[in-house]
């Protein structure tokens, strides 16, 4: 059995308050050369909202229900909660958590795919945390292995998808859903280079890369859920589209946009559309923005009806889903038994020499994976 004396939530970060804004964009960009037009064109997202993002609320929430698993299961472990981009940063959580004896770290990320931005980036800011406080060799981090296809990630999207298909046929009824509606399955869209590195190169994904490979399996996997509750609802059709894009228009980037899919739908006599945030764990600023706001915008402005599924947030299946990969490494579980719904699970707890290369940024040490 692994001994841990603490598991670290490490978020993303996000600002919580007006004057936040501009100081976190610049961390989260830092070193890329983003002008300032440009993190001013993005802080007006946040600044709709009061200038605050919901993601670190969010983990406060997100925390206090993973604490109340383990007691409820009976695993006396703290939980840590610190960000890449904002307070409370990795390095100061990492610190206190020396300070009070807790030097065998088990992290969660929030992020259930591989690619750079999605899980090497945070491997690589927990190794800085360590080499910044000097605690290099000292405290030791491992990371549970990315969850994508996890029962406790993927079944609130099958009762989301489930839920927005009888939102639609209550809206309209009659409607046939193998001819007039869409499942757009929306995740966060990547520079194609940064795609096409993703995952160990040993397993051969080929363009898109597992960040690709790994959505369109869970998407299938959604369906097939939904299929075995409603056979004719399994059979909407559905496309994986893509959001969030900031890259200049020179670099390649996964498509098609969210938008220009949902433009493209009334030629094919599409009624209504399920949005279904297939790449989020929890409601922060891309889906409340650029779903909700923008993609909901386009959908009224085509004639379409839509309807936008909740991410997993604090659902009890995701929840448990989480300490049961805290679980599988306190009890060193044999992969043959831990769960996954693709044939792609499932996955490392160790990540592959070279996963998810940065090519624009080059190698940093990483934390909970095999160098490079």
């Amino acid at each position: 059995m692994s001994a841990y004396d603490a598991i670290l939530l490490a978020g993303f970060g996000g600002p919580e308050g007006q004057a936040d804004v501009i100081p976190f964009l610049r961390n989260v960009t830092g070193g890329r050369g983003i002008p300032e037009e440009r993190l001013e064109e993005v802080a007006t997202h946040y600044r709709h909202f009061g200038g605050i993002s919901p993601i670190n609320a969010q983990n406060r929430v997100l925390r206090a229900a993973l604490e109340a698993e383990l007691g409820r299961r009976g695993i006396d472990i703290p939980v840590l909660w610190g960000n890449r981009n904002w307070d409370p940063y990795l390095r100061d959580v990492v610190a206190e958590a020396h300070a009070n004896g807790q030097d065998r770290l088990l992290a969660i990320v929030t992020s259930a795919y591989s690619s750079y931005s999605g899980c090497r980036q945070y491997r690589e800011d927990l190794a800085a945390a360590l080499e910044t406080t000097g605690l290099t060799g000292v405290v030791h981090i491992d990371k549970v292995r990315q969850f994508f296809d996890h029962p406790g990630f993927v079944t609130p999207f099958i009762t989301g998808v489930s839920t927005g298909l009888a939102d639609v046929a209550a809206q309209f009824p009659g409607i046939d859903l193998a001819t007039e509606v869409e499942i757009l399955f929306s995740t966060h869209s990547i520079p194609s280079t940064d795609a096409d590195k993703s995952g160990p190169a040993e397993r051969g994904f080929g363009a898109g890369g597992a960040y690709q490979a790994q959505h369109l399996a869970v998407a299938h996997a959604v369906m097939t859920g939904v299929g075995a509750a409603d056979a004719a609802a399994g059979e909407t059709p559905w496309q994986l589209v893509f959001q969030s894009r900031s890259g200049p228009p020179s670099m390649p980037w996964l498509e098609p946009d969210i938008n220009d899919a949902i433009r493209l739908l009334p030629a094919r006599g599409i009624r209504a559309v399920v949005i279904v945030p297939l790449g989020f764990v929890s409601d922060h600023m891309e889906v409340m923005w650029d779903l909700d706001n923008e993609a909901t915008e386009t959908a009224h402005e085509q004639g379409i009806f839509s309807v936008r599924v909740p991410t997993p947030g604090v659902d009890p299946a995701y929840v448990s889903g989480l300490i049961d990969l805290v679980v599988e490494r306190l009890d060193d579980t044999p992969a043959a038994e831990r769960p996954a719904v693709t044939p792609l699970g499932p996955w490392y707890d160790v990540c592959r020499p070279g996963c998810c290369e940065n090519v624009r940024l080059g190698f940093k040490p990483a934390l909970a994976g095999i160098a490079p």
